[in-house]
């Protein structure tokens, strides 16, 4: 867990500056837990045998937004929903296209893994930063969100081999997404004393060891990083 700096030791949470960049990463968490809420609901369909379970976790999200929510209002931020609408459009089309072909290895890696170890990163990084009310929530959440990760990672090791193929290319297809993500966020999450390569660095051990725990070698997974560097 990264440790807080003098230079950040003093932030003002009420000032223009951080609310304004909270507006757009608030709304950026809400709008995840929104995508993820409506994109179990759509992985239950795909996956009856595990329609139960997959509702659960799309409550769960629901709860998570709710919370999130709450943070904002507890600063008097508005959230601005319009621009994080924008920002997941890229996993958000794939994922629909995914799912409208009924790709469910490419719907489980981009919300069971990217976005699961995307929001656990951010998180984590950002709980040492937060003020006290939004700090107990999101402690609370990240706990939670490591049993969405689970669900997709046990489900792609049992099918493992006939998913290889299709995890490769839907890595390939989405991984760059998150990098011209955390270049979009930049500015405002220096502001909140969040630094990017933090964000980076803790995104890519969860993802390596979500890969990992699939079946995925080093080597592999070492192959299958580098792809996000295209669009650093």
């Amino acid at each position: 867990m990264p440790q807080l700096t003098d230079e950040f030791k003093g932030l003002d949470f009420k000032s223009e500056t951080y609310k304004g960049a909270y507006s757009r990463i608030n709304a950026i968490v809400i709008e995840g837990e929104q995508e993820a809420h409506e994109n179990y609901i759509t992985l239950a369909q795909l996956l009856p045998e595990s329609h139960d379970e997959l509702i659960r976790l799309s409550k769960m999200e629901s709860r998570h937004k709710k919370g999130f929510e709450a943070c904002g209002r507890n600063l008097q931020v508005t959230p601005d929903l319009e621009f994080a609408k924008e920002f997941f459009s890229g996993l958000h089309q794939n994922f629909q296209t995914a799912a409208a072909e009924g790709k469910v290895v490419t719907c489980l890696l981009i919300q069971s893994l990217i976005i699961e170890c995307f929001a656990i990163a951010a998180y984590n990084i950002y709980i040492p930063v937060a003020d006290d009310f939004a700090r107990k929530i999101t402690e609370g959440v990240v706990k939670e969100e490591y049993s969405h990760l689970n669900f997709g990672e046990v489900w792609l090791k049992e099918h493992f081999a006939e998913a290889k193929a299709e995890l490769e290319l839907a890595n390939r297809q989405n991984l760059p997404i998150v990098w011209r993500m955390l270049n979009q966020v930049e500015g405002d999450a220096h502001t909140m004393a969040m630094e990017k390569d933090a964000l980076v660095e803790d995104f890519m051990i969860q993802y390596g060891e979500a890969l990992s725990n699939i079946g995925f070698t080093t080597r592999d997974i070492m192959r299958l990083s580098a792809y996000g560097l295209i669009a650093a």
